[in-house]
Formats: structure tokens, sequence, C-alpha cells
């Protein structure tokens, strides 16, 4: 019983790297902007940076990995601001959407990236999908 609860709760091992998330994207809302920049994966790893801001000014910026685990499975880990990393495992991934969980995390603690048709959606949010925040990346040019 406990073989099968752990195999329920594990997500199977080499789920895809989000290959998709690799290149740069941005999302602009009046003078407000995001953009994120992602290497293709590569040594089963990926780097990612991340900034925020108004017209010139950045008003808030991120490093990014994501890495395999000994299981072979992608785990997101952050560091806003140069702040300690926080890791997410994997809870799922196919090959044009992924998610993260970190329960014990204060915020977020889910992380989701999806391919859209027309560039990648994100958000993050507490487990349960409250306090959500959203950005819809086009590719920057």
């Amino acid at each position: 019983m406990l073989a099968i609860i752990l195999a329920l709760a594990e997500p199977s091992a080499n789920l895809p790297l989000p290959a998709f998330l690799a290149g740069c994207w941005i999302e602009r809302k009046a003078d407000d902007w995001t953009e994120e920049c992602w290497t293709a994966p590569k040594g089963g790893q990926m780097m990612g940076s991340a900034r925020t801001g108004k017209g010139d000014r950045v008003t808030h910026w991120e490093w990014m990995r994501i890495e395999r685990d000994t299981l072979g499975n992608p785990v997101f880990h952050a560091s806003p601001k140069g702040a300690p990393v926080a890791s997410f495992p994997v809870v799922r991934a196919t090959a044009t959407e992924i998610e993260w969980r970190n329960h014990v995390h204060d915020y977020p603690q889910r992380i989701i990236y999806r391919l859209t048709a027309d560039g990648i959606y994100a958000e993050i949010s507490l487990v349960d999908g409250s306090k959500p925040n959203r950005w819809t990346y086009r590719r920057s040019n």
C-alpha cells in the first residue's frame, strides 16, 4: 500500500524539461513591463533570468534555473533579488505545460508555465490557486 501511495505522490521519472520556454519573452501593460529569458535545455538544465519594471526603472529581478533531480525530474530553483534559493519540485509536465509546487514556501507555492498560440502564459499562486499573479508573454524581438 505504501508503494502505491508513494507512486501516486511522486511524478514519473524523466519528465520533460520545458524546452518551450527557451528564448526571451516580454509582457507590456502601458508603462509596466516584465521580461524573462531562458536558455535551451542542455545537460539536464536551463538557466533563466527575469526582471520587472516601469518605464526605464527595474523594480524586481530574479535568477532562476531548472535542473533535473536525482530521479530525472525538473526542479525549479528561484532566487529573487539574490535571496536564498527556493526550490519547487515538478508535479506535472508535458511538452507544452509544466507545474511545480512547494507547499512550505511562503509565496509563491505553485508555478505554472504554458505554451499558448501567441506565446507563454505564466502564473504563480498559493497551492490552492489563490492569490494568483499572471503574465501573458510574447516573444521578445
